[in-house]
């Protein structure tokens, strides 16, 4: 069964040309991806080390939000309905990786606060092992508003919705304000506590930075400028969090724009952050980028 969206005059060649935009930059930056992450399977140095196995993470996660949105996105603009038992797997799957970004760039903060600021315990803390532990605390911390969403959702769905075909969206599980204001309130949370431990090793690598001289100097000032980054990708990808509900509020106003509202949004706090990933940690660290070009001339 399938949904008709209906465009009429040159609303459909406006929206075609964004459709086309979109594939553009996603299959340009899932090539990308798919590149750095051959080149830290192939590089022992890359997948015994902390930071480049968080790195890998967030771009398997990047990934694969950037194949299931846009997958979501086409079903959409071309009117395709799913039935809502499997739109709420996907939805499942989504929200997890959601989480997984954000609470992976704090870590990676983390990891680069303990290597400035505490240098001599490094090698101790940040071993692979506890990158393994680390790596599975984030699937578990990203799990809680995964399960708190389910719980509002399962608490007020009726049986016979599972078998209906719907447009895949966030929309589909909420039915009660009260719902809306758990899911806000629950994403500020986690703003807060992401943002709190960002300032704070923003903060004590600067304290570090001022007494830093020579090559610690250089390697300081370029952890700041990391974490920076990272501050900023954070930034927009908690917005994306909120986007959802700024996009079903502008529903209730007008279809198109809604549809425009809900195209910005994508772009810039959905695909722009992810496309970060690549440039922050991948594309500007010598490491990565000398394993890549290893990889190119085989």
């Amino acid at each position: 069964m399938a949904f008709n969206v209906s465009l009429v005059g040159g609303g459909g060649v406006m929206l075609s040309d964004r459709i086309l935009v979109v594939q553009v930059l996603v299959a340009i930056f899932l090539c990308i991806n798919f590149l750095l992450i051959i080149a830290f399977f192939k590089k022992e140095s890359l997948y015994t080390t902390m930071r480049y196995m968080l790195f890998a993470l967030m771009l398997l996660s990047d990934s694969f939000l950037l194949f299931m949105s846009n997958l979501l996105l086409l079903f959409i603009t071309f009117g395709l309905g799913i039935q809502v038992w499997l739109c709420l797997i996907i939805y499942v799957t989504v929200v997890l990786y959601t989480f997984v970004t954000p609470i992976t760039l704090t870590a990676m903060t983390l990891e680069r606060y303990v290597a400035i600021c505490m240098p001599l315990r490094h090698g101790e803390l940040c071993t692979t092992r506890n990158a393994l532990h680390c790596i599975l605390i984030i699937h578990c911390l990203s799990c809680i508003p995964l399960a708190v969403i389910l719980f509002t959702f399962f608490a007020t769905a009726s049986h016979s919705i599972y078998t209906r075909y719907q447009f895949c969206s966030m929309d589909v599980f909420v039915f009660l304000k009260w719902q809306v204001h758990v899911k806000l309130a629950l994403y500020q949370c986690f703003f807060i506590l992401m943002s709190a431990t960002i300032i704070f090793s923003y903060v004590k690598i600067m304290k570090v930075a001022k007494g830093a001289s020579g090559e610690n100097d250089k390697l300081t000032r370029k952890g700041l400028r990391t974490v920076t980054l990272h501050a900023f990708q954070l930034f927009l990808c908690v917005i994306q969090l909120w986007c959802p509900f700024v996009n079903s509020s502008f529903l209730q106003i007008d279809f198109m724009l809604y549809i425009n509202v809900r195209y910005i949004n994508y772009i810039i706090f959905f695909v722009a952050p992810r496309c970060l990933s690549p440039l922050i940690y991948g594309l500007r660290d010598e490491t990565f980028l000398l394993a890549l070009k290893c990889n190119a001339l085989l």
